[in-house]
């Protein structure tokens, strides 16, 4: 376990008057993931928002796990922690209820975060502290050589599968609206504009954020969300969503998604459909966010659906850290600084003759 401090932090009067840039995130290290990795971009996007967040180098937090994502806290001039296999979310739980005041992120993989570190991620998400998850999902464990993962597809052919995988892969997004999370949203490392927004409304959130980003390791699954990134197939494969805009997509919004009951069904505004019949976007609808998440492995549903990106579903609900302060204020109102002895020897006592 690594803890690496920020260097040059400027003083609160000093940060008041100067403007940082994304060079003042950069750190001096070397930045070793392979030439042509998808980390490169979210790093240079994490970089390029961060100053326009207002929140000074010393109260900003990335706490890693094991991967190749979690070199992170390496290069970016904050305070952060390289911690261990799929206990990121713990570590930052617990920073985060000790500090409140801090803004924390968590920097993970599909295999750190859904694997070993599945248990904690759902525990984090319900608990809804304020913090900022940012997992990148390559479908591969890169680290280690090219392994199958939590997301990998069915029939996957890796060094672990020769044959094949025989697993059901996890929908990240779905799990996170399983466990509650209060805001849940998807973007890609191809679409550096796109990214930068997602990230931006991930910090302005006051909760959970749970941010799935598409990153291609060109060296274990190369290629594996082009679909989505090639300018070639991006307008027919990725559907963006826009609260309060119609679900439309292909060339020249060419097509769309209305709701029969709750069956999403495609339509073609070229062939006579309206717009005026589509679904409508609603990031607070609970239940039209989970039809979202599983466009894309639901066997039953007619035609080839694109895949959605962008902010599925956000809600206010108490933080963890808020509800924990509040007791702990009310307790010392009510009751003083308190016993710690009698709190441990609790209610129930016996009497030996």
């Amino acid at each position: 376990m690594i803890f690496l401090q920020m260097s040059d932090v400027a003083t609160n009067n000093e940060q008041e008057e100067i403007k940082l840039t994304a060079k003042d995130f950069a750190t001096d290290q070397e930045v070793r993931w392979c030439p042509g990795c998808g980390d490169y971009s979210i790093l240079k996007q994490v970089q390029t928002i961060l100053p326009k967040t207002g929140i000074p180098r010393e109260n900003i937090a990335i706490i890693s796990g094991i991967g190749c994502s979690s070199r992170f806290p390496y290069y970016m001039n904050t305070y952060g922690m390289h911690s261990i296999h799929g206990r990121a979310t713990a570590i930052a739980s617990g920073l985060k209820a000790s500090r409140p005041e801090l803004s924390v992120w968590i920097v993970t993989g599909d295999g750190d975060g859904l694997s070993i570190g599945g248990n904690h991620t759902i525990h984090l998400l319900r608990r809804n502290f304020d913090v900022n998850v940012l997992l990148f999902n390559n479908q591969i464990y890169g680290l280690t050589k090219g392994q199958y993962s939590p997301t990998s597809e069915e029939h996957k052919v890796t060094k672990s599968t020769p044959f094949g995988s025989v697993d059901h892969p996890f929908n990240p997004l779905a799990l996170a609206m399983g466990a509650d999370a209060s805001f849940i949203a998807r973007s890609m490392d191809r679409d550096p504009k796109h990214l930068q927004e997602m990230l931006l409304r991930s910090n302005a959130h006051h909760g959970a954020s749970f941010l799935e980003i598409y990153q291609n390791c060109n060296i274990f699954n190369d290629g594996a969300f082009f679909t989505y990134t090639d300018k070639g197939t991006k307008t027919d494969e990725v559907l963006f969503l826009e609260q309060g805009q119609p679900l439309v997509y292909g060339k020249d919004g060419s097509k769309g998604i209305k709701l029969d009951g709750y069956k999403p069904v495609i339509v073609d505004l070229e062939e006579g459909a309206s717009k005026d019949d589509l679904w409508i976007h609603d990031e607070k609808d609970f239940y039209k966010a989970q039809i979202l998440t599983r466009f894309f492995d639901d066997p039953k549903q007619e035609g080839h659906f694109p895949r959605p990106v962008g902010v599925f579903f956000e809600t206010e609900r108490p933080t963890y850290e808020d509800a924990l302060n509040l007791q702990v204020e009310e307790a010392i109102a009510t009751k003083g600084k308190g016993d710690l002895d009698k709190i441990l020897r609790g209610k129930e006592t016996w009497t030996i003759e």
